[in-house]
């Protein structure tokens, strides 16, 4: 072979290696305890710090954070537990109870559970996501946050038959958690509308809203009365050393829920990061 078509030869390889894919690298859920599905890349990426708040400071939400908390810890111990929907009001404490569930759960070494979190539109990638979890040893809760479907967004078939009913299914190494400000996870309108055009009306309706079926768990959120709302300012205030007279705290939690129109987890905990930062108090979590 003529030395001179050495170099051209080289400069094909290398064309030709920097086109070729890039190298899957191997799943490692030991690297940390929660990550965050890049369907692009088809990588999971770590999350050094999860953003999230102690159990113990979600209040008036009792009921929910015994039954989920229960569930997860079945599902982490390898005993059946069930698909989660979280529903309702905005700002009521649905994801803040998913990851703090998950933080709770992983206090016991024995059971170590990793969270994941995937995005809306990137749900028509689960399936690809599961096949990478089915033969990992670590347990996973897939969390999608916000979930919820629009007019023409076929999407939801695809989430339906991993859920449940597809040839494989859902792993059981993997739970499906999700939160929503609806309860059917269709908008009153889009099931309307299909009631109204449809030759069948009953069965386009149960098209719609069987998606919501597969979640053996329905968990409502409503907004807090006065009492419950006070509580989560008391219980934020103690916990990070924000002393100022109850009654002080309270009017100016009243005048802050009044400006922002509602009464919540979320508005109280925008209400104490202000306190702090008037105060120069810095937040811990």
């Amino acid at each position: 072979m003529s030395q001179d078509i050495l170099p051209l030869l080289q400069r094909i390889a290398d064309s030709l290696e920097r086109l070729a894919p890039a190298a899957t690298k191997p799943l490692d859920l030991s690297a940390a305890d929660a990550f965050v599905w890049q369907s692009e890349t088809g990588w999971l990426e770590p999350v050094p710090s999860v953003s999230r708040v102690h159990i113990n400071l979600l209040q008036g939400i009792e009921r929910n954070k015994d039954i989920l908390l229960d569930n997860t810890r079945r599902f982490a111990r390898g005993l059946p537990a069930n698909n989660a929907l979280l529903w309702g009001a905005r700002g009521t404490g649905k994801s803040s109870l998913v990851k703090a569930v998950h933080a709770a759960v992983n206090l016991d070494p024995a059971t170590p559970l990793t969270l994941i979190e995937i995005h809306r539109e990137d749900l028509v990638t689960l399936p690809r996501l599961l096949t990478m979890l089915r033969d990992q040893k670590r347990r996973s809760v897939i969390f999608c946050d916000d979930l919820s479907f629009d007019t023409n967004d076929a999407s939801y078939k695809s989430l339906k038959a991993v859920l449940e009913g597809g040839l494989e299914g859902r792993p059981g190494n993997v739970l499906f958690y999700a939160t929503s400000n609806r309860r059917h996870l269709m908008p009153r309108d889009m099931i309307e509308n299909e009631r109204s055009t449809a030759i069948n009306p009953s069965e386009a309706v149960e098209e719609k809203v069987s998606l919501s079926d597969r979640f053996g768990l329905w968990l409502g959120f409503h907004n807090c009365d006065q009492e419950t709302f006070f509580a989560i300012i008391d219980g934020y205030c103690q916990s990070f050393g924000l002393d100022l007279p109850r009654d002080e705290v309270h009017a100016q939690a009243i005048e802050w829920s009044v400006t922002r129109g509602a009464r919540s987890g979320r508005v109280a905990w925008q209400f104490i990061q202000d306190l702090a930062g008037r105060l120069g108090k810095k937040i811990v979590l």
